[in-house]
């Protein structure tokens, strides 16, 4: 009974600090502190100066803003229209023709930046005038860019997996390579799904590219080779065990100041900016782990999270039960919370359910971030849905539809997850680390 109590006393200050606009990080500390004071004869200030400090001096954690600060820099250059000059003479054939841009662009910017946001803007501006002016359907643009976008949360360098890692103590190098294969695949359902459509719809006719020869389109790929080499470099650094996630992420860094020097983007203003970016991301991100590392105590100390474990443990449920109950309610949090506050919220109760459901948490991750991908494209919280109705002009209603396939696909992913664990833990289980 003492358990219900504390659930019921969390849930209420919980919500009455969020619908009051309290910061994320700040309600949690808030729940935290109603916890221990209540529940606990701890003194709670030095529990939280303790806590707090310890959650935000995690050597790993450093990897956060260096990735952040990446992707800012990489905004700030001519990337995406780079991107799009590459990529449109090799996808212009293929059915569906270039709405694939959207996709495949995304997928290469999720592999520099590790930002869903950042992702769908930066290849948003560019691929939607450019795929209107070709008269591709509406909706269909909309869609694939909502969707795709997410990849940004999975593909390495992933701030989710990230903030994932930190949370559980798992190796963010071996999350980021669990994330690789399940990306690229959702990718690849995503690119199928428009080629269908554009064999199927009536409404599918846009204006016909013209054609190119395979010397112009060899030339036209010089554009990808700096973005190709800087995912080689951040990636494969960490692949051939030569730097641990902290240290490619640095190097990212170097590489796409390189990489905007070269290109005539990086000003003293441009520097500044993506740098003051950076700071407010990495500031709020720090703050809801903090929050959550803080509230991980407080829950530790009422013996919530092991009663909760206990009582689902009570239910029997399958893994397979266990993993689809997690499905639902992580689905209808994120209609209300943003994907990072969802894991770092849900963790202190939710990894001992998992462990000792004998799930392995590398796998679980990549499970939890395809869940969370979908809060990007769910109302009414969904954040690349006001990224695209600010970009776009239409109606959440009109963007919310043209996302839902997207949603749909990502679900099918989470049942492939499933039954072929082995697309996650493949890689993680046969990469060669660094120290």
């Amino acid at each position: 009974m003492t358990e219900l109590y504390a659930i019921i006393i969390f849930l209420f200050v919980l919500f009455l600090l969020l619908g009051t606009g309290v910061w994320v990080g700040l309600a949690l500390m808030g729940v935290a502190w109603v916890g221990m004071e209540l529940f606990t004869t701890r003194p709670v200030g030095d529990a939280m100066i303790t806590t707090i400090w310890a959650s935000s001096s995690s050597w790993t954690l450093t990897a956060l803003p260096m990735f952040i600060w990446m992707g800012e820099i990489l905004y700030r250059t001519r990337l995406s229209e780079d991107m799009f000059k590459g990529l449109s003479p090799w996808l212009a054939r293929l059915p569906g023709g270039l709405v694939h841009t959207n996709i495949v662009a995304c997928t290469v910017f999720a592999a520099v930046s590790g930002s869903s946001a950042a992702t769908l803007t930066t290849v948003g501006k560019m691929s939607i005038p450019e795929l209107r002016a070709r008269k591709y359907p509406e909706k269909m643009v909309i869609g694939t860019l909502a969707g795709a976008a997410t990849l940004g949360l999975m593909i390495p360098p992933s701030l989710a997996l990230i903030v994932y890692g930190v949370t559980v103590n798992e190796s963010i190098t071996k999350l980021f390579f669990a994330g690789v294969f399940p990306g690229l695949i959702l990718a690849g359902m995503f690119m199928a799904y428009v080629a269908i459509t554009s064999v199927t719809s009536k409404d599918w006719n846009p204006d016909m590219e013209r054609g190119m020869s395979f010397a112009d389109k060899v030339r036209n790929s010089r554009f990808l080779i700096p973005v190709f080499c800087l995912i080689f470099v951040v990636i494969g650094s960490m692949y051939l065990g030569y730097a641990t996630a902290t240290e490619a992420s640095a190097i990212g860094v170097i590489g796409a100041l390189l990489l905007a020097a070269s290109q005539g983007s990086l000003s003293w203003d441009s520097f500044r900016t993506s740098l003051m970016g950076a700071v407010r991301t990495s500031a709020m991100i720090a703050l809801i782990l903090a929050g959550a590392a803080f509230l991980k105590l407080s829950m530790g100390f009422t013996g919530l999270p092991r009663a909760l474990a206990d009582g689902i443990a009570a239910w029997e449920l399958s893994r397979f039960e266990l993993l689809m109950a997690l499905l639902v309610f992580y689905i209808v949090l994120g209609m209300f919370l943003d994907g990072i506050s969802s894991v770092v919220l849900t963790m202190a109760v939710v990894e001992p359910m998992v462990r000792d459901a004998g799930i392995d948490l590398i796998w679980f991750g990549i499970f939890v971030v395809v869940v969370v991908e979908m809060a990007q494209i769910t109302p009414p919280i969904g954040f690349n849905l006001f990224v695209l109705q600010g970009m776009t002009h239409h109606e959440m209603g009109y963007i919310t539809k043209a996302a839902l396939p997207m949603f749909l696909i990502m679900v099918l992913m989470v049942f492939v997850l499933i039954w072929f664990p082995e697309i996650a833990t493949w890689l993680p289980d046969n990469i060669r680390q660094s120290g």
